[in-house]
C-alpha cells in the first residue's frame, strides 16, 4: 500500500484514543511521530509508528526536537487535560503545523480549541454514542455516517425481491432516490465502490447506499 501523499503526521498523547489514530495512520504505510510524556505508552508503540519520543507535549523545545515542525499533520488528544491540549496546540501553531485536529471532552473545550487554531475538534465519545443510537434505530441498518442534518451513507441488506438483479434493473435512484455507492460481497467482505450498472446483486449482500433521512426509513422498512 502506497504512503498517502509523502505526509507526516504527528500524535500528541497515547491513550486510547491517541494510540488508535497513531495505529490506523501506520497501518496505512503513513509516516508517523508519536509523543507522550509516559514512557510505558512509548515503548508500546516502539514497534508500530516511525517514531515514537517521550516528549512534554506543553514544551515546544521537546516537540521541536523530536521532529514535529516537519509534520504535515497533528493530533492533539489529551482531550481531558485542558491546559496541556491549549499549550500543545499554541505549540504546533508557532511549529508551523498546517492542520491541527484536537479531541475535546465537551462543548467548551472545543469552543476554546477552535479559537486558539485547531482546525478540526472531535468529540468521540459523543459522536460514536450519536452513531451507536441511529444505528439501532433502524431494524436493518448495519452502519451509518451522517453527511450534513439530511443525507447519510448507510451499510443495509439487500432486499430479496432485488437479488439476481442487476443495478439498471433496479432503476433505484428514479425509484427510490437512492444512490448505491458500493456493495459488500457477501462471502469475501470485500466492498466494490462505484459498482458497474450491469453488476447484479448476490443473495446477502450489502447495499452501501446515499440517501436522506425518509428515504432511508422506508428502505429499511423493506426489508424483512
Amino acid at each position: 500500500m502506497k504512503k498517502y501523499q509523502n505526509r507526516q503526521y504527528a500524535v500528541l498523547g497515547l491513550g486510547i484514543f491517541g494510540s488508535t489514530v497513531a495505529k490506523t495512520l501506520s497501518r496505512y504505510n503513513a509516516e508517523v511521530i508519536a509523543v507522550d510524556i509516559d514512557p510505558k505508552c512509548v515503548n508500546r508503540m516502539a514497534d508500530v509508528v516511525t517514531q515514537a519520543m517521550q516528549c512534554d507535549i506543553t514544551d515546544i523545545d521537546q516537540l521541536r526536537a523530536a521532529g514535529i515542525q516537519d509534520c504535515d499533520v497533528a493530533v492533539v488528544s489529551m482531550g481531558n487535560h485542558l491546559e496541556q491540549s491549549v499549550m500543545a496546540i499554541i505549540n504546533l501553531k508557532e511549529l508551523g503545523i498546517p492542520y491541527i485536529v484536537a479531541k475535546a471532552k465537551n462543548k467548551r473545550y472545543m469552543q476554546i480549541f477552535s479559537k486558539i487554531g485547531a482546525n478540526k475538534v472531535v468529540r468521540p465519545e459523543k459522536e460514536m454514542g450519536e452513531q451507536v443510537a441511529k444505528g439501532i434505530l433502524g431494524k436493518n441498518i448495519i452502519d451509518i455516517i451522517d453527511l450534513d442534518s439530511e443525507y447519510s451513507v448507510v451499510e443495509i441488506p439487500t432486499p430479496k425481491e432485488w437479488v439476481g438483479k442487476s443495478l439498471i434493473e433496479l432503476n433505484l435512484r428514479r425509484k427510490y432516490g437512492i444512490n448505491v455507492v458500493g456493495i459488500r460481497n457477501h462471502v469475501t467482505g470485500d466492498l466494490n465502490v462505484c459498482p458497474d450498472a450491469e453488476c447484479k446483486i448476490e443473495r446477502d449482500d450489502h447495499m452501501v447506499v446515499i440517501a436522506d433521512g425518509d428515504t432511508i426509513n422506508k428502505f429499511d422498512n423493506m426489508i424483512d
